[in-house]
């Protein structure tokens, strides 16, 4: 009973490393993919020999990585479908929720080549691409998107457009929460921009409100 005990905050600490390594990892490997584990174990605040602890070499950091990433992306996916909505509707509804992951999209595309390879890479991104390409069709069918690109090129294109703001957004360059891309999204795909403008701000406002609501009754809480 003691030793169990004593070994849960072992257990608790042990955790925490590793989550910390893995998040220290996503930055450092995003800003340098060639960064070594020696630098990720120092940004990380621990020595060595712990970092190596938990992940034996580089191949199994970046599988955790990338296992963390389908986590994540299948979580925002489950949020993200909404077969039963029009279609530019949808689409901005996933832009607009696959927003706050999309740096795990963006680091697994900067690794694909030389260390997960394009099969691990697109066998993690398979559902989401999936799904945009379900929608573009069915927005195709109804004469809402354009037809100049079939759907899976058109999808192709819109996320290389949206990892490319990303990468904006962390230089700097660009503010954005998901809104300005699920609009750009829309106007790519073909809607006129008043009206892609309308469709995203139906889609923001609830999430906003939630959240507004939200705040407001911690506050009341506390």
């Amino acid at each position: 009973m003691t030793h169990s005990v004593a070994r849960e905050p072992q257990r608790r600490n042990s955790r925490s490393n590793r989550a910390r390594i893995l998040a220290t990892a996503r930055q450092e490997l995003g800003r340098n993919p060639d960064v070594t584990l020696e630098e990720i174990a120092r940004a990380s605040g621990v020595v060595r020999r712990t970092l190596f602890g938990h992940f034996p070499g580089r191949a199994a950091l970046l599988e955790a990585l990338a296992e963390e990433a389908s986590e994540a992306l299948r979580g925002a996916l489950a949020v993200a479908t909404a077969p039963q909505e029009p279609a530019e509707r949808a689409l901005a509804h996933f832009v607009h929720t696959i927003w706050p992951v999309g740096d795990r999209y963006r680091l697994l595309l900067a690794l694909a080549r030389r260390d997960l390879g394009n099969e691990r890479v697109a066998e993690i991104l398979a559902p989401a691409r999936e799904e945009v390409t379900a929608i573009l069709t069915r927005g195709q069918c109804d004469g809402v998107f354009h037809t100049q690109l079939p759907p899976a090129v058109l999808s192709a294109g819109l996320e290389a457009m949206q990892v490319a703001l990303l990468e904006e957004v962390n230089t700097g360059a660009l503010e954005d929460d998901g809104t300005r891309t699920a609009v750009v999204a829309l106007l790519a795909a073909g809607v006129p921009e008043e009206r892609a403008r309308a469709v995203v701000e139906e889609i923001v406002s609830p999430a906003t409100a939630t959240a507004t609501a939200a705040s407001s009754e911690e506050q009341a809480q506390v």
